[in-house]
């Protein structure tokens, strides 16, 4: 009973680490949150913010992670099994992920905000948009085995266009800058990249 007291008092200081991560780079934006500041949000000294992630890195990563999660962006992905073909995964990843990006926008701008001066954040953006870019090999490879890929692509060369199309920097320009909705991004990304990646 202690044993199992004790894992969930470490598994609560965790949570609550993670979530003092994620509201003060929401509240923040283009600074470089400390593991001192987190401690201070949390109410813990910077030694145990330690016991639980050894390194900043560790931390940032972990806190997108746990983003995505609590948003059900894990869940969300698990329904691109139920696509019918690779035309209608492409359709499904577009949406999920345009629905998406708005719930992490606050984390993903404070990223690209300081990942140019800061090494943490620079790798905690790699790990997440490096699991875009599998996820877009992955439908690139199902519509060039199933044939639809139009023949002036190369598969690299195609994923590389999908992942660009559907980045955040994309969807920031369009819907920040130019006031597209949500709904339009979606709508007009996925009209350009089936116009363009289909074979006609």
């Amino acid at each position: 009973m202690l044993y199992i007291m004790s894992s969930k008092k470490e598994s609560d200081t965790r949570s609550n680490i993670l979530q003092a991560s994620w509201r003060l780079m929401e509240q923040y934006p283009g600074r470089n949150i400390s593991m001192g500041d987190i401690a201070k949000a949390v109410g813990i000294s910077r030694q145990a913010v330690y016991l639980h992630f050894a390194s900043r890195t560790e931390l940032l990563i972990a806190t997108t992670h746990y983003v995505d999660d609590i948003k059900g962006l894990n869940q969300q992905l698990e329904t691109l099994q139920t696509a019918k073909n690779s035309i209608e995964l492409l359709e499904m990843c577009i949406t999920i992920w345009g629905k998406h990006i708005p719930e992490i926008y606050g984390v993903a701008k404070s990223l690209m905000m300081t990942k140019a001066t800061d090494e943490a954040a620079q790798a905690a953006w790699d790990d997440s948009m490096g699991c875009l870019r599998e996820v877009c090999e992955n439908i690139i490879h199902s519509l060039a085995q199933e044939k639809y890929l139009a023949p002036e692509w190369k598969q690299k060369e195609a994923v590389e266009f999908l992942w660009t199309m559907i980045s955040i920097d994309t969807w920031e320009q369009l819907t920040q800058e130019c006031h597209w909705s949500s709904n339009q991004f979606i709508k007009k990304i996925s009209y350009v990249l089936k116009s363009t990646l289909l074979r006609k």
